[in-house]
């Protein structure tokens, strides 16, 4: 225990100097990229210094690295732990504004330095940063530091939510090893708590029982009932334990979009509520990504949208693509395309199939699929699978009718099981993929699908965005969930 509190003083020590390295390295090797453009030995540019030109060049990239690494120190990436989504942001954030300020100076100033040289560092930071990072880490967990025991307080569905949450990303390096219950409440029903997970009660002097536990970090997961009746408990850990992170019990609110009103000498804060994609600007941002991104997509696949038209044709000369109706952005219908991955008659075949079998009929009512749907066609499983049959929608999104991320696009019919969270659905327009995609597919139940919905366009980022997209390209070359 010791060793690994030793270890642990170490750690932001370590991530920094990882970070160091990698931009030293980035630097180091950019030179190549220079040297193979002016015809230059790379072998003889790797070991011989580089004149008047790498001095101007080192000398910028050093007063840029340093300025990054403030930069990331400030946001707290060496002291302070952060999902894997939200570090990458900061990180790709940070790294945008430095390689446009040193554009800036490679292209206005007047100084004899290689913009080449200069650039290829910063792609090689991009590419070496994360590999660092995550081997530093990889290392600190061999050497026990990086682990980090949580003890979680509270008993309900918040503090299972809770546990649920720091499960699902373990590069935190966090583990909840107990859950103390405070006094009047009750323990968990058997199942919700994993087994490795002791269950204990909170006693009369919490900050004493957590000092015999070794001063873990600690999460206070109440629910919202019980903040009243735990008030001393929660003020007490509040005023005197450092390590202490707050789950609160809300829900449905716009994190992204939350701004905190403080009072002076008053212990009361209020929470000013802003839905990104409520305002213009935001839509405007989403807008433009959507065409540039969805044109490229179009030029890049163009060979294989050929070739799947070619294919789907030859099964049974039927049409290429399926029309459907669905419901846009302020209730508006328009007509989503797709490839056509059914047979022709396939309203029939289905009525003739639900007809035969009863049993499949809950099934497709639950989500509107069927795992073995005799309508598709043989080039159509292929389709589904590799979820290539919603390609064609690119030019929905061209026009303007679709996103390249939003809600899923509905049939009318489906309108009232949204419930109250419509209103959320017809403020923004459907897109290709989504957060219900990447958090299960067609395994999720609709009501999940509608809760996952209505977080996305409460909580909407151009940034989480680029995330949806990067795991839905993960989610269908693992295809899970697909049929």
């Amino acid at each position: 225990m010791n060793t690994t509190l030793q270890w642990s003083h170490w750690v932001p020590y370590a991530l920094a100097l990882g970070d160091i390295v990698a931009f030293l390295l980035a630097f180091y090797f950019a030179r190549l990229s220079h040297a193979i453009y002016y015809g230059l030995d790379p072998i003889w540019v790797l070991f011989h210094w580089w004149g008047t030109l790498a001095q101007i060049n080192l000398l910028l990239f050093l007063l840029l690295t340093v300025s990054v690494i403030t930069s990331f120190s400030l946001k707290g990436h060496y002291a302070q732990r952060k999902a894997f989504w939200d570090e990458a942001g900061d990180v790709l954030a940070v790294l945008t504004i430095f390689i446009a300020l040193n554009a800036a100076i490679a292209f206005i100033g007047k100084w004899p330095l290689s913009r080449l040289w200069l650039f290829s560092t910063w792609a090689l930071v991009l590419l070496l940063l994360p590999i660092f990072r995550h081997s530093i880490r990889w290392g600190l967990v061999r050497l026990g530091a990086w682990a980090r025991p949580v003890v979680l307080i509270g008993s309900g569905p918040n503090a299972v939510e809770a546990m649920r949450a720091i499960a699902s990303e373990p590069l935190l390096g966090y583990s909840v090893k107990k859950m103390l219950v405070p006094r009047g409440c009750s323990t968990p029903s058997p199942g919700k708590v994993p087994p490795e997970v002791g269950v204990e009660s909170l006693g009369n002097n919490p900050l004493g029982q957590l000092a015999d536990l070794g001063n873990p970090h600690v999460v206070l997961a109440l629910d919202m009932d019980q903040w009243e009746a735990q008030e001393q408990l929660v003020r007490a850990l509040g005023l005197s334990y450092p390590r202490l992170t707050i789950a609160p019990p809300l829900r449905g609110l716009p994190l992204f979009g939350l701004e905190i009103m403080h009072f002076f000498s008053q212990e009361v804060f209020m929470l000013r509520v802003r839905d990104n994609l409520a305002r213009p600007g935001p839509r405007l941002l989403k807008r433009i990504f959507d065409l540039i991104a969805a044109s490229l997509l179009v030029i890049a696949l163009s060979p294989l949208l050929l070739f799947l038209a070619w294919r789907i044709h030859a099964e049974d000369k039927g049409s290429i693509f399926f029309l459907q109706e669905r419901i846009g952005r302020d209730g508006k219908p328009f007509m989503c395309l797709k490839f056509r991955s059914m047979v022709l008659d396939a309203e029939v075949r289905l009525t003739e199939y639900l007809q035969s079998h009863p049993e499949i009929a809950s099934e497709y009512e639950r989500n509107y699929k069927l795992r073995n749907d005799p309508r598709v066609t043989r080039i159509g499983r292929l389709l589904r699978r590799a979820s290539l049959d919603e390609l064609p929608q690119l030019f929905n999104v061209l026009k303007g009718q679709m996103s390249l991320v939003g809600p899923r696009p509905l049939l009318n019919r489906e309108l009232h099981r949204y419930g109250d969270s419509i209103h959320l659905y017809t403020q923004v327009k459907p897109g290709i993929t989504g957060l219900w995609q990447v958090s299960g597919r067609s395994e999720t139940t609709f009501a999940d699908r509608a809760d996952l919905d209505a977080w996305y366009v409460k909580n909407w980022s151009l940034w989480y965005d680029i995330v949806i997209l990067l795991r839905t390209v993960k989610v269908v070359f693992a295809r899970n969930g697909a049929y």
